[in-house]
């Protein structure tokens, strides 16, 4: 018996989802402080791919696992899902808070590695959360929301960085083996909202109790040996994956293109404006920093204006049509020489990014199983982290050999990805096909 679901206010889909902004907001400092802090602890470029390999590898294994985990957990005090973003936000804390004190380079890539698992223990649960509480005509809203605090948190890590080191960086010299403490303030602040917005989304949100079935089953699988228990989620991401959706797989091939060509934007920004506006590393970095910040705030102000739009003319058009956005973006940069200007085709890569990290999550919640959500969830953060490993294993050659080792080159063929994706999107199915 499928059980009803009460359609909720607009503050409770923002309570429910407020814990993302900390968990976004701990993104981004990866995103902008971690590197840094690996250079100012003696690493070298050339070993900087490999020292954040945590993400993809943490990404691949941590998510589907602990979604397998959360579908067949209940809790009468603390539910399903919030006991997993609870666990995940205080590993999460606990490592922001030590990072920038870390005295040298191997402990801050071990922490690096912990506070992924943490941010990806607390991540995919979420995503499964909002797809069990919000009934179907809200579930656009429910994952736009999300996508509004994916800006929010990443645009407030980068406002942080920027104004801490603005008043305490001062014209204080670098020291070699060193973190500056400026850039204390902005891992602190990370560290409380990590734990204090996922407190606030488990305090002022409660979990739909399983079914009768569901609970059968659960209370089955608590007394299995813990050999069986821990490989049993193993068993459900594989059968999962061999009962999954065929609108799924489609997904997945969208997702091929899209994240291959995201992280050839992120890798190749910086080098393109040091050839297109002959700009210093530290100049062009800056530079692409302005570009994360136009986006970012795009992607707040659009995400919620994505929900009405997509459900009067269906998801899969909103969606191929930001992709399309996204690619003339790409395609457009190259050839924009006013470091202003340039900043203008950010407008369509942040609704494009809005649009992505929205909702294609709306469509799986769709089409697959209530009991599943949480692994089906975590599959498709697998279809995330697979292309960026394909990508670091095939563009280093690409670049050199087919794209004359130039940066305007590699932009250019991030749009010609992007639009395939585009493409590929318009064949989606919004209801399940298997």
């Amino acid at each position: 018996m499928q059980i009803t679901k009460p359609r909720l206010s607009f503050w409770q889909i923002f309570n429910m989802n407020i814990g993302f902004l900390g968990i976004q907001y701990s993104f981004g400092l990866q995103q902008t402080a971690i590197n840094p802090i690996f250079l100012y602890l003696g690493a070298s470029e050339d070993m900087l791919p490999i020292l954040n390999i945590a993400g993809p590898v943490t990404g691949l294994i941590v998510q589907p696992i602990i979604g397998a985990m959360s579908d067949k957990t209940w809790s009468n005090r603390w539910g399903r899902r919030k006991p997993y973003f609870l666990i995940g936000a205080i590993i999460g804390s606990l490592c922001l808070f030590a990072f920038p004190t870390s005295p040298v380079l191997w402990f801050a890539v071990g922490l690096l590695w912990i506070l992924d698992v943490g941010n990806n223990i607390a991540m995919e649960p979420y995503r499964a959360f909002v797809g069990d509480k919000l009934p179907e005509k809200q579930l656009s809203l429910g994952y736009q929301m999300q996508s509004l605090f994916v800006g929010a948190g990443i645009l407030l890590a980068n406002f942080s960085i920027i104004l801490f080191q603005d008043l305490f960086g001062g014209e204080s010299i670098e020291v070699a083996g060193s973190i500056p403490e400026w850039l204390y303030y902005s891992f602190f602040i990370g560290g409380f909202l990590s734990i204090a917005t996922i407190l606030w989304s488990v305090l002022k949100t409660s979990e739909i109790p399983p079914s009768e079935k569901e609970l059968i089953e659960i209370n089955r699988d608590k007394n299995l040996r813990i050999g069986s228990r821990i490989s049993k989620p193993l068993y459900e991401i594989v059968d999962a994956i061999k009962e999954m959706p065929k609108s799924m797989w489609k997904i997945g091939l969208v997702y091929l293109f899209q994240w291959y060509a995201l992280f050839v934007y992120w890798q190749f920004i910086t080098p393109l404006f040091k050839l297109t506006m002959n700009y210093s590393t530290s100049e062009a970095a800056s530079q692409a920093a302005k570009m994360s910040t136009i986006y970012n705030v795009i992607t707040m102000l659009v995400a919620l204006a994505l929900v009405p739009l997509s459900l009067r003319f269906g998801g899969k058009k909103i969606y191929s049509l930001s992709l399309i956005g996204t690619a003339i973006a790409l395609f457009s940069i190259p050839y924009i020489s006013d470091p202003i200007f340039v900043l203008l085709p950010m407008v369509l890569f942040g609704i494009g990014w809005a649009a992505m990290m929205g909702i294609p999550y709306t469509m799986v919640s769709k089409i697959v199983p209530q009991g599943r959500r949480g692994v089906y969830m975590g599959i498709l953060n697998m279809m995330i982290v697979i292309p960026m490993f394909i990508q670091t294993l095939t563009f280093g050659p690409i670049y050199k050999y087919l794209l004359g080792s130039n940066a305007i080159n590699a932009m250019l063929f991030a749009g010609v990805f992007f639009a395939i994706s585009a493409i590929l999107a318009m064949r989606l199915k919004e209801t399940a096909t298997n």
